[in-house]
């Protein structure tokens, strides 16, 4: 994949709609591309936040660790972000992030990460609501197993 393709990508990705394409360019250029096996973790909850992923091509399983055992939260594919809720609440990672499928992400310092946010306010806002609609939906999941 080209630089000029990892920027088609990242202008798939909702909260990066709005950022000039030469901005873009250097986010995709001082991120890293990095490919993760079938299985292989992103990261593990717990593990220090220290960036956050953009799913190029595959698919990755979030999971939780609970009292009852692992559950399985979310699948996330092309375009999706993983990682960012740990770079903005500066703790460990609340969950375990796995490539269901062969992947390959950008890998985003969260330095970097906390200085688009603060440059591209629509960014922030996106941010916001894609973890408000992940609240939503693992509350929702949450409350149904607990009635089974």
């Amino acid at each position: 994949m080209t630089l000029d393709t990892e920027v088609q990508s990242l202008r798939q990705v909702p909260m990066f709609r709005e950022i000039d394409p030469a901005r873009l360019k250097l986010l995709a250029f001082t991120s890293e591309r990095v490919h993760f096996a079938a299985g292989q973790r992103f990261f593990s909850q717990g593990d220090a936040a220290d960036a956050a992923y953009v799913i190029l091509e595959g698919k990755a399983n979030v999971s939780l660790d609970t009292p009852n055992g692992e559950i399985t939260v979310a699948e996330l594919g092309q375009n999706a972000i993983v990682g960012e809720m740990g770079i903005l609440s500066d703790s460990p990672r609340s969950a375990t992030v796995v490539a269901a499928q062969p992947t390959t992400a950008l890998r985003i310092d969260k330095r970097v990460f906390l200085e688009l946010l603060t440059q591209f306010p629509q960014m922030a806002m996106a941010v916001m609501r894609e973890i408000a609609m992940r609240l939503e939906r693992t509350n929702a999941q949450l409350a149904r197993q607990s009635r089974s």
